[in-house]
């Protein structure tokens, strides 16, 4: 009898201690604001951590240094403005790939891989029937490539890995009309489209849409920091893209920066808005505040008779596009948002600045 209370004793003593362990350890994550996991990132440049260490996962949402507001209204804009179809049969578009330094919101710096040294690359416009010629220079550290969603071609042909130093020239016929993503398509492509490798191709529609007084083109992404991006350059933090917990989310690459720096329209103008949603991970759920959606293409599929009307929020998935329209009679300060809100508060937001208004934004 001794003996089985003696055993007894030991099991119950045992279980007390791996319940306290269990206590413990919830404890400390409760009262932790990092989640440790081994990840393996490779060797890649741009990229946190060697293989099989250990990679700490600090939000750095809301970052701030003390001068950002100077930082913010000195910033130069992405242009969103639709540029112009290039005349001729082909229109032939070059970009050179390099490994760029570039901020994302003021004062935070970060290491990105960049078409033509910017994110999001540069806007591309044709037309439908129109043939895209397109040559990509790698003057990065490593492979690279680019993948066109308004392609229909054998990706193993033409969106293949072009070595660092190297060029690489494709054809495709432009001939689905609407708002594509284009995007480097070498693997991990999540690591490849988060590093900022990105942009937006505009093909009209045979039939022409009514003409647009304003067009702009809003390219809507995520940003995943290693580091706060205040001193040394922010890289990327596989491990957050990975659950898709972003640090900032912005409208072509740069926080708040039409927020700042307004997109504008008169009252009465018919404002077009091409939105793609590089992801590489979250929605976009555009909505623009005090007013409705007169027109939406869903999927940016521009074929008349194929819209939505009065619309007042529509989703564009990572990785998809859609055309709005949009006419505002009364003056005012306008915000242009994804209506997940936590993207707002990453930094996804602008305004449309409608005459000349008083007072200021509400978002």
């Amino acid at each position: 009898m001794k003996a089985l209370l003696a055993a007894a004793a030991i099991a119950i003593a045992g279980a007390l201690a791996l319940v306290a362990s269990i206590v413990a350890a919830d404890r400390t994550t409760a009262g932790s604001n990092t989640v440790t996991t081994t990840i393996d990132h490779g060797s890649m440049p741009g990229m946190t951590s060697a293989a099989g260490e250990p990679a700490r996962s600090v939000s750095y949402a809301g970052t701030s240094v003390d001068n950002a507001e100077a930082l913010a209204k000195a910033h130069r804009p992405y242009p969103a403005a639709l540029p112009p179809v290039p005349a001729g049969n082909v229109a032939k578009v070059h970009m050179v790939l390099k490994d760029v330094t570039i901020e994302i919101a003021p004062g935070i710096k970060y290491a990105a891989w960049g078409f033509q040294g910017g994110v999001p690359g540069p806007i591309v416009h044709v037309r439908q029937g129109q043939v895209v010629q397109m040559t990509l220079t790698n003057g990065g550290a490593i492979p690279h490539s680019i993948d066109f969603h308004a392609a229909r071609i054998a990706p193993n042909l033409a969106f293949v890995d072009v070595d660092p130093g190297k060029s690489f020239t494709f054809r495709f016929t432009a001939n689905d009309p609407g708002v594509f993503m284009y995007h480097c398509g070498t693997k991990p492509v999540l690591a490849h489209i988060a590093n900022g490798m990105y942009g937006a191709i505009v093909v009209d529609p045979k039939t022409p849409l009514a003409p647009a007084a304003k067009s702009y083109v809003l390219v809507a992404s995520e940003w995943y920091l290693n580091a706060p991006g205040t001193g040394k350059p922010a890289q990327l933090d596989l491990n957050k893209a990975r659950s898709a917990t972003p640090d900032w989310a912005t409208f072509n690459g740069y926080a708040r920066q039409y927020v700042d720096h307004p997109l504008t329209a008169d009252p009465g103008d018919l404002v077009r808005f091409y939105v793609v949603d590089a992801g590489p991970s979250l929605t976009t759920a555009f909505h623009v505040v005090g007013t409705i959606l007169d027109k939406v293409y869903p999927d940016g599929d521009m074929t008349p008779g194929h819209e939505l009307t009065g619309v007042q929020t529509f989703d564009v998935p990572a990785g998809g596009g859609a055309v709005f329209e949009v006419k505002i009679g009364q003056a005012g300060m306008y915000p242009f948002v994804s209506h997940a809100f936590a993207s707002v508060d990453m930094g996804q937001v602008g305004i449309l600045k409608v005459g000349n208004p008083k007072g200021s934004a509400s978002h």
